[in-house]
């Protein structure tokens, strides 16, 4: 299944738009509870606004909020990237720290920003156990564990260290893409010889294939149409 998805989503990436470690992290942080892509539609203007850890530090939480209000739940971020802010410039210099231990003691940061930090700011390899991650490797059997630390560490002992990062990029593409939480495209998915729930959602190609999204659809479509 791993190989697989190697094929279908060669190119999966962190689909977050970011340049710094610090515009990924706040990036990351404002994703909760809403898309990667309205979270991308907002960033361009902050990031040019505010540009060091102490830029955030020291922000007019109503300008902040302003910036923020479409994200969803603005004044609990603009509290998470001020404090943010506040303690990267108290106690790392004002620069996102590269371990693990470090980043989970930011505020509003828990293991799974800090994973996406690690593996995409700093080439730290590290499993993203979001939404679609956790739904999806139960579903495939990997692991029956629901705490996301859990699955983490479980997921973990089946993979090499390597290929950590972009096994999540992979797992979260296919989420996005095909495995839809209601409805899978299981007709239309390259993995559904190998998956312990093909038939949970249509197994006609035709029909699956109306489900299956994003720029990927037709390879993902070529790779899975009836030989």
């Amino acid at each position: 299944m791993k190989r697989c998805l190697d094929d279908v989503y060669p190119d999966a990436h962190c689909e977050l738009d970011f340049t710094t470690p610090l515009e990924l992290l706040v990036a990351v942080v404002l994703s909760a509870q809403t898309t990667d892509v309205r979270v991308n539609l907002v960033t361009p203007a902050l990031f040019k606004r505010y540009r060091t850890a102490a830029d955030y530090a020291g922000a007019d939480r109503a300008e902040l909020e302003e910036h923020l209000r479409s994200t969803g739940f603005y004044r609990a971020k603009a509290n998470s990237v001020m404090g943010l802010g506040a303690a990267l410039v108290e106690r790392f210099g004002g620069e996102v720290p590269d371990k693990l231990e470090d980043l989970v003691t930011l505020p509003g940061v828990g293991r799974k920003t800090a994973n996406v930090v690690l593996g995409n700011a700093f080439d730290v390899p590290g499993i993203t156990v979001d939404t679609h991650f956790g739904r999806l490797v139960r579903r495939w059997g990997w692991t029956a564990e629901e705490d996301p630390v859990k699955v983490e560490h479980a997921v973990g002992e089946l993979i090499p260290r390597k290929e950590w990062t972009m096994l999540s990029h992979r797992v979260i593409f296919h989420g996005r893409r095909v495995c839809h939480a209601k409805k899978p495209a299981c007709g239309a998915c390259p993995l559904a010889k190998d998956c312990p729930s093909y038939g949970t959602g249509p197994t006609g190609f035709d029909e699956a294939a109306k489900l299956v999204k994003g720029v990927e659809k037709d390879h993902i479509l070529a790779l899975a149409a009836p030989r």
